[in-house]
């Protein structure tokens, strides 16, 4: 995972106040990830967390700045970049199969039915669907319907998967499941993966790095925290990890304290550069900026 796959230049959002003047959600917004990773961003609502999604999935446009992705700049939606929403948004009158073919025909148009029906029919097996194809969303589950919504986004092959507090609805037990389910494909694909949710712990199972938002409006990305529990990490002895206390409360201590004050007590903050946090046993410790270029640290001087 090296360089700039995703790159997020000094983009702003802003929206016209009632005085006439314009509130702005977040300014002058740097975040760099490489290929392969999986992001988390976490932030109380109003900081920009779900503007930055539809940013880079090109369903609304900054205000100023640019986003380029694998070196193109986005210009609007594409089928390189795969959406999952809070809710399934899947078409009720299509089958399991008829939902996630639709999204196969729109990529690739030349492609005759039993070509289009066996690419889709492996997505629907890869999320555990199979024997489901032919039921209509009415007839599955909340969860079921989820996992149509990540076989589809799959099924495109994109370039990005984009995702917008997919698992909030669902209860606690489909909700582990999903994630495990999320988990696994994105260490089996390799797939670059960017995801906005509240959930702490969610957080720290899914993502390599962890964005934490202030408060907005006028937000800023404060820290970068690079999750220092293993690759493959195991959601059973996640807590046993001797890193993972420290690295949770860590994110709660900004969420529940930090956030609020952070643009009124940091007067040195540089949105070009946001340290990224590694978190030790004892106190967590600054070991780099954001900017992807410094890539010189030793992954087996790590504590533990």
């Amino acid at each position: 995972m090296t360089g700039k796959f995703i790159s997020i230049e000094a983009i702003a959002k802003r929206y016209p106040g009632a005085d006439g003047g314009g509130i702005a959600v977040f300014e002058n917004l740097w975040l760099a990830m490489a290929r392969g990773e999986f992001a988390c961003v976490i932030g109380h609502s109003g900081c920009g967390k779900t503007t930055v999604l539809n940013i880079l999935a090109g369903l609304d446009a900054p205000s100023e700045g640019a986003v380029i992705v694998d070196g193109e700049a986005i210009e609007g939606t594409s089928l390189d970049r795969a959406v999952i929403f809070q809710s399934h948004a899947l078409l009720p009158w299509r089958t399991v199969l008829g939902n996630v073919s639709y999204a196969v025909t729109s990529k690739w148009r030349s492609w005759d039915r039993a070509k289009v029906k066996a690419h889709a029919q492996k997505f629907i097996d890869l999320v555990g669907l199979t024997g489901a194809e032919h039921k209509r969303p009415s007839e599955l589950s909340g969860g079921m319907k989820q996992r149509v919504g990540i076989a589809r986004a799959l099924s495109i092959t994109p370039k990005i998967m984009l995702m917008d507090e997919p698992f909030s609805a669902l209860d606690a037990l489909t909700r582990g499941t999903l994630q495990d389910e999320v988990r696994r494909i994105c260490l089996t694909t390799g797939q670059t993966a960017f995801m906005i949710t509240h959930d702490v712990d969610e957080a720290i199972y899914l993502a390599d790095k962890i964005f934490l938002m202030t408060n907005g409006p006028g937000a800023v990305l404060a820290e970068i925290v690079e999750n220092p529990l293993p690759k493959h990490r195991g959601r059973i002895d996640l807590h046993r990890h001797p890193h993972y206390y420290a690295l949770r409360n860590h994110i709660i201590d900004f969420l529940v304290m930090r956030s609020r004050t952070f643009t009124s007590t940091v007067t040195d903050h540089d949105p070009r550069n946001v340290p990224a946090v590694r978190i030790g046993l004892t106190e967590p410790i600054i070991v780099a900026s954001s900017n992807p270029a410094r890539e010189d640290f030793n992954q087996a001087s790590w504590p533990g």
